[in-house]
């Protein structure tokens, strides 16, 4: 092959055209669904902005969730996404100047880390490539940056996707859902950092689990193809990651229950958690989820959509 070599300044032209912005759209995703861990992910009607322009250094400002908390230099998360961008490309990283607006809860179990990842590298292949995004070069390196597929591959693609690992390969499935599928959010104040909650799981798991979960994925998936909603909370059920994360939530049986009787077809721990999400069929839930734990309930729904881009000269 040949290796090209970029100075400072030819990245920067590369970059300029009229100093053009560059506009991202990120949704917030929900993963695992219950059974379906590490290889199920969902993008929700929540989005975070980000806006790339060159500047004379690197700089990200920050409003929204995570204002006064998340870095505003190089170390945030979207300009290293950006900086893997360049590395993979081989090119140096222009001075960025990124403006986040964030509206995704940080460490809610909402995909915020995802977000910043996807929009990072969205951002940074814009501003250099007058054509579309390479969406698979993309993916690949957002799974390599983010460590696991479901989130990353919901906020790219958008709609309800499997994630299957295959030795180095992967591949993506899009389950169809039904249209008047809700998503009722309830997003307690307190965090759970997600490393933390893959700290508390198993190593091994019993046949007997493996085969329980295993079933109810199968169920899941072929609940929201087909429209089987009285399926669901049988299908969200799950024995291999939600017990274990109940150490860091207590209230979790409580607040199932109570979305339960409010009305709901299924419920199960979004992500890592904190937030639990409860799926409905085009109704309202009403549940009195702050009498359990201080929090906020947000209602939303999936979105067939993944991250957008446009260029404003």
């Amino acid at each position: 092959g040949v290796t090209q070599c970029y100075t400072q300044a030819k990245v920067d032209s590369l970059c300029d055209n009229s100093m053009r912005q560059i506009d991202i759209q990120v949704p917030a995703t929900t993963a695992n669904l219950g059974p379906g861990f590490d290889c199920l992910g969902m993008a929700l009607d929540i989005w975070n902005g980000l806006q790339f322009q060159l500047g004379n250094s690197p700089q990200v400002e920050v409003a929204g969730e995570g204002a006064g908390y998340l870095s505003h230099d190089r170390t945030n998360l979207v300009y290293q996404a950006a900086e893997r961008y360049y590395l993979e490309l081989g090119r140096p990283t222009p001075t960025l100047s990124i403006a986040c607006t964030n509206r995704i809860p940080l460490a809610r179990g909402l995909g915020s880390s995802s977000a910043a990842i996807v929009g990072g590298l969205l951002g940074a292949c814009a501003l250099v490539d007058e054509g579309p995004p390479d969406l698979e070069r993309i993916w690949k390196l957002a799974i390599a940056i983010e460590g696991h597929p479901d989130n990353v591959t919901a906020a790219l693609f958008g709609g309800c996707q499997i994630v299957v690992r295959d030795d180095d390969d992967l591949t993506r499935a899009e389950v169809p859902l039904p249209e008047d599928l809700r998503a009722v959010l309830f997003i307690p104040d307190s965090p759970m950092p997600t490393a933390e909650a893959r700290d508390l799981l198993a190593a091994h798991v019993t046949r007997e689990d493996a085969v329980y979960n295993t079933g109810r994925v199968a169920l899941l998936v072929n609940a929201l193809a087909t429209g089987r909603m009285g399926d669901l909370r049988t299908a969200t059920q799950d024995r291999l990651h939600q017990p274990a994360r109940q150490t860091l939530l207590p209230v979790m049986p409580l607040l199932f229950r109570g979305a339960y009787d409010g009305g709901a077809l299924g419920v199960f721990l979004s992500g890592a958690g904190s937030t639990v999400l409860a799926l409905t069929s085009g109704r309202e839930l009403t549940v009195a989820y702050k009498a359990m734990t201080p929090g906020e309930v947000k209602i939303t729904r999936p979105v067939m959509q993944g991250a957008r881009v446009s260029v404003v000269a």
